[in-house]
């Protein structure tokens, strides 16, 4: 176990949802505590903070066309009764069944 730990540790290999469960589990701590620096630690070298969608809807290309459509989304989720909602729902899980 010490070997893949540092394999995970360097890099090497991606461990499974299910492998990191049971690391939390071990090491006692809530899984998302896995993910997060320590209070007053900085983020890992190769970890960036996320940019959030209205900073991606700035950017130029498909991210940003891809960003403000969402945006344009949200708002009319909004917006949509809740009979609407379970219509394009639907629709949505319709659409990506068949891809």
């Amino acid at each position: 176990m010490r070997c893949y730990l540092s394999r995970i540790e360097n890099g090497h290999t991606v461990p499974s949802l299910e492998t990191l469960e049971r690391i939390a589990g071990a090491l006692e701590v809530p899984l998302y505590q896995v993910f997060r620096p320590s209070e007053g630690e900085a983020l890992p070298l190769n970890l960036s903070r996320r940019k959030s969608l209205e900073e991606l809807a700035e950017q130029e290309g498909k991210t940003g066309e891809e960003a403000r459509f969402l945006l344009h989304l949200k708002a009319m989720w909004s917006r949509m009764t809740e009979p609407d909602r379970d219509i394009l729902l639907s629709l949505a899980k319709k659409m990506a069944a068949r891809s």
